[in-house]
């Protein structure tokens, strides 16, 4: 599930990564593996993107759910994603999940649940970006970036200290995200390389001498 996330476009590839913004019919890798797909060259935000069209970023509604997992069907070329999404939301977890719509239409979605920090004295939770998921057809507008970003800025205001992705080294920086292991955090897949597991840090007060493993929620595990 998640070896299948990192991209399947002309940047290198790796095993191990949740946000994916491509539905070519490439071989199959997991969900934080197809993460990194196609997003070299995306624009970083805009609020006009596709031929003047208005793209407004919210947050789901209860109405949004079928729309959503269409998105992520189409955008990772299988079910996996819809199906943790939905295992997720059902358990009531604390989650931020947002869709881009144009015209109305659901065309993009990025979800944001818990991640616990393990190792540490001090129980340290923050949020796991995974997975995102653009349209193909709408895809490089700077769906992605917008989603991202927003996102960002609403978990600020809710006081969350730290975000984690596992993703494309050359496009998240562009975010803020930098190697978690420069702040001693590890991710629980022993696999991923070191500079595909990243941390924005929101709150530098809060995660000063925080390290340890960072935990995604088990509906991922299960869906390896």
């Amino acid at each position: 599930f998640f070896r299948r996330c990192l991209c399947q476009s002309r940047l290198p590839a790796y095993k191990d990564s949740p946000c994916r913004q491509t539905s070519q019919n490439r071989p199959q890798r997991s969900l934080f593996l197809r993460l990194r797909q196609k997003m070299e060259k995306v624009p970083l935000s805009t609020d006009f993107g596709l031929k003047g069209f208005m793209i407004n970023i919210r947050e789901e509604r209860k109405n949004d759910h079928e729309a959503i997992k269409e998105v992520n069907d189409k955008a990772f070329n299988r079910p996996q994603e819809g199906v943790v999404i939905n295992k997720i939301r059902k358990s009531g977890a604390k989650v931020l999940s947002l869709v881009a719509t144009i015209e109305n239409k659901i065309v993009g979605h990025i979800l944001f649940s818990t991640v616990e920090i393990k190792g540490h004295e001090k129980r340290m939770v923050g949020m796991g970006l995974a997975p995102m998921a653009v349209l193909p057809k709408y895809q490089k507008q700077g769906i992605g970036s917008m989603l991202i970003k927003e996102g960002v800025k609403r978990l600020k205001k809710r006081s969350v200290p730290f975000v984690i992705v596992l993703g494309h080294e050359h496009y998240y920086p562009k975010f803020g995200f930098e190697k978690a292991s420069k702040y001693g955090l590890r991710c629980q897949w022993k696999d991923v390389p070191d500079e595909a597991f990243m941390v924005l840090i929101l709150d530098n007060d809060v995660m000063k001498n925080i390290h340890g493993i960072a935990k995604y929620r088990e509906e991922f595990n299960e869906a390896m």
